[in-house]
């Protein structure tokens, strides 16, 4: 009877070991594959509301980022981080041409804390960088829009929904980001007029550029 009880006693030990081992591969396979999301996203969700610093210590909401209806870029970065530079510099080459084209404006969202805030307006104004910079110096919006390192990239359509994110930087990324920027109409979706609307496939007109194009808001990853 004692060696039959150990035997059932010992079963159920090895159910249950089965079964944490299987539930802790489960989670570790949802972490990655979190993980592994946040280095290249693509979805549309709305911008947060947060509290940032301009380069003059004025307090600006993140609600009053706007473009006219044109598309955005926001990009997190650091003074002491050097892919950030790298890919703001190599942005800023290319930058007017890519406004004049897109209309598209950059914000740069430094996340240096409250001891190196004060370098950042030197830092930018030594670079001679054409941005909007703010500083997010208790990392709130860095929390808010799940930045985890810097640089991360945002970008945002006409109605300031963020429709594409990456994170890290390697040169040529830029590349693809500019190909993304280019595909975004210019105008908010009710900007735009209807020249099909009883179709399966609805065709828009763009009244600001005159093109027509497909009646998809979302930008596709890598």
């Amino acid at each position: 009877m004692r060696h039959g009880f150990c035997n059932k006693a010992g079963k159920l030990k090895f159910d249950r070991m089965k079964k944490f081992i299987l539930l802790s591969f489960l989670l570790c396979i949802a972490t990655l594959g979190k993980l592994t999301a946040q280095s290249d996203e693509a979805g549309t969700y709305a911008l947060p509301e947060v509290n940032l610093k301009d380069l003059n210590g004025q307090t600006v909401s993140s609600s009053k980022f706007a473009n006219d209806g044109k598309p955005m870029i926001i990009s997190f970065w650091a003074t002491w981080c050097k892919p950030c530079i790298l890919e703001l510099n190599t942005i800023a080459e290319q930058y007017d041409d890519l406004v004049k084209e897109t209309g598209v404006k950059l914000i740069a969202i430094s996340i240096d804390d409250a001891r190196n805030a004060p370098k950042v307006a030197p830092f930018v104004q030594g670079r001679a960088w054409d941005y909007e910079v703010y500083i997010d110096e208790n990392s709130d919006l860095k929390r808010a829009m799940s930045v985890n390192n810097v640089p991360h990239t945002f970008l945002l359509n006409a109605n300031n929904e963020i429709v594409w994110s990456h994170n890290s930087y390697s040169p040529g990324d830029e590349e693809h980001l500019y190909e993304l920027v280019k595909e975004l109409p210019w105008t908010r979706r009710d900007e735009f007029v209807d020249l099909n609307p009883a179709g399966e496939t609805p065709v828009m007109v763009d009244v600001e550029r005159g093109t027509t194009l497909i009646d998809s808001m979302a930008i596709s990853e890598y």
